[in-house]
């Protein structure tokens, strides 16, 4: 899949780091109401080609795909949208919501983004169902489906499982979990009823 993607031109290697990255969005700016909610900047195209020298350019065509991270050249302010079967239609526009993203890591793996779009292809998924934090990697993933010319599957997020404070329950803020619940001594017909 990385050999297709490059070959046909979608990626390009990115030397930038995240604290780099960091760095170039962190000037003021406009950001849009999905960058926002997701607490996410578009990349800024540091290691764009077009950004580069073609001196750069031409050192980098030999460049494995070890030792640096490869990003998906998103198409300029293209307007996306798909039916969620929840949340109903959902738009987003590149460069804007978000930008070029990681497909294959330097670790010499392919990123969340490739392997789940590869992975659904392979198996024939043809429904898929997740959590709304997700919305946003929808559309990164649709612009895999099309690049590599795979059926797109139909897509359904859920309401995410919030605090009274309005905040999603997840390990990174100690939200606690089933298990700590069940310590507690709190029985499942308990837990459901504070559900909404």
């Amino acid at each position: 899949m990385f050999t297709q993607l490059r070959t046909a031109g979608f990626i390009y290697p990115c030397t930038c780091s995240r604290k780099d990255v960091h760095a170039a969005i962190s000037a003021p700016h406009e950001s849009s109401p999905i960058a926002i909610a997701t607490d996410e900047q578009p990349y800024p195209g540091t290691c764009r080609p077009a950004n580069l020298s073609r001196e750069e350019n031409t050192r980098r065509t030999s460049w494995s795909r070890e030792n640096f991270n490869w990003r998906f050249h998103v198409p300029h302010l293209e307007k996306l949208s798909f039916i969620d079967g929840h949340f109903g239609e959902q738009y987003a526009t590149t460069d804007h919501d978000f930008g070029d993203f990681i497909v294959w890591r330097k670790d010499d793996q392919p990123s969340y983004q490739l392997a789940c779009t590869v992975d659904d292809a392979a198996m024939g998924i043809t429904e898929v169902v997740r959590g709304a934090d997700l919305l946003l990697s929808t559309f990164r993933q649709i612009l895999l489906y099309r690049a590599f010319k795979f059926a797109e599957p139909a897509f359904y997020h859920c309401p995410l499982m919030l605090n009274k404070f309005g905040i999603r329950l997840a390990k990174r803020y100690d939200s606690l979990s089933l298990r700590t619940l069940r310590a507690e001594g709190r029985t499942p017909a308990e837990i459901r009823a504070n559900w909404r």
